[in-house]
């Protein structure tokens, strides 16, 4: 049955005696109050787990796909003005913003990747502040209360997937503009005039500086981008959840407001620092130094 969590705790009778062991159960349930690593299945199709992240997920990108459609009209016109022009003036900006960073060809591949990223970021950060999220959901037959919704961001096969996505992305970019061979030297090669009586030695030095750098590209990148976003919105997450479940209603109420303030810059920050780290790293991979341009 579907259920508000409000965490009440029953009224004992005037006089009553507080069993000894009462304080035991409410002790040992108190880390069940904090939010979960994993999101929970709230129904399985076909033997597939669909969790309450993967709800949020699709409502998220419902949204996304009804704002773009209400705020683009099929008859757009050539001098823009209202919505519009809001929208194009936001879009020549964050352009902008990127083509400072990568080459005009990059930013054409990339400037549509890294905004839909941003947006959908964003919104699913956003959902940590909806009321009802993680309030709603239902009580299990074992007394366990699951959440019916969770901010998608909370959910580390989320953040995860895109930076799988972000990583296959990068590489196919990094070939198309380098070539397979122009990215082994881009990464391997030796970036500095050298003599050939030095070059052995910089050689070796190059080849192991190259080998970081692929170990970076393939690994430490992806996973700075999934563990940074998902401990950052989790962790808001969670303080809010400890919040409402504070003894004082007054003091929930009056941190939670701060809290959601806070959250809000944190979201959109968050959802800033993702698209632009994308961007950053795929420019450090699709550009070239003098050094690679003289040999």
């Amino acid at each position: 049955m579907f259920a508000v969590n409000l965490r009440a705790q029953p009224a004992l009778p005037a006089g009553a005696a507080v069993p000894a062991t009462a304080t035991a159960p409410a002790d040992s349930a108190s880390p069940e109050e904090m939010v979960p690593a994993a999101a929970p299945a709230v129904f399985h199709v076909l033997g597939l787990p669909v969790t309450n992240s993967m709800i949020c997920t699709w409502i998220v990108a419902a949204f996304i796909l009804i704002i773009v459609r209400a705020t683009t009209p099929k008859n757009i016109k050539e001098i823009p003005s209202g919505m519009q022009n809001v929208l194009e003036a936001m879009v020549e900006g964050w352009e902008g913003l990127i083509g400072d960073i990568l080459d005009k060809r990059v930013t054409r591949w990339v400037f549509p990747f890294a905004t839909t990223f941003f947006i959908f970021i964003l919104f699913s950060n956003l959902m940590d502040l909806v009321p009802g999220v993680g309030s709603i959901g239902f009580t299990s037959p074992d007394k366990s209360f699951t959440p019916l919704f969770r901010p998608p961001t909370t959910d580390a096969n989320l953040t995860v997937a895109m930076a799988g996505i972000f990583l296959v992305m990068s590489l196919y970019w990094a070939v198309r503009y380098n070539g397979v061979w122009g990215l082994v030297k881009h990464i391997f090669g030796v970036k500095m005039e050298t003599t050939k009586w030095t070059y052995p030695l910089f050689f070796l030095l190059f080849l192991f500086i190259g080998s970081m750098e692929l170990l970076s590209v393939v690994f430490a990148r992806p996973v700075a981008l999934a563990m940074r976003l998902y401990g950052n919105v989790f962790a808001g997450e969670s303080i809010l959840d400890m919040i409402f479940h504070g003894k004082s209603l007054l003091f929930s109420l009056l941190l939670s407001s701060c809290m959601y303030f806070y959250e809000t810059f944190v979201c959109l920050v968050q959802a800033f620092v993702f698209a632009m780290l994308v961007v950053a790293f795929v420019g450090t991979l699709c550009s070239h130094t003098d050094e690679e341009h003289a040999h």
